[in-house]
């Protein structure tokens, strides 16, 4: 089911949120509209939203550079 053009349509919704808005507003005709096949069009009618919404958000802050876990400083004496 993976293939190079399922894996480029994933990551423009990734990464561009027009992209990702008009996906959830039509995930199979967006899906059908980026010549992705038509197994692949009916699963992504039922991906993880919320995962794909927080996968998102933690992908536009590394890009920004604001990450938001950081490992503590050690205390020196």
């Amino acid at each position: 089911m993976n293939t190079p053009a399922l894996e480029r349509f994933l990551a423009g919704i990734y990464v561009d949120t027009e992209a990702r808005v008009r996906f959830l507003a039509a995930p199979y005709e967006e899906a059908k509209r980026a010549g992705l096949s038509e197994e692949q069009c009916r699963a992504l009618e039922a991906i993880d939203r919320v995962g794909l919404e927080m996968a998102a958000h933690s992908l536009s802050r590394k890009r920004a550079g604001t990450h938001f876990f950081s490992w503590p400083r050690a205390r020196t004496k």
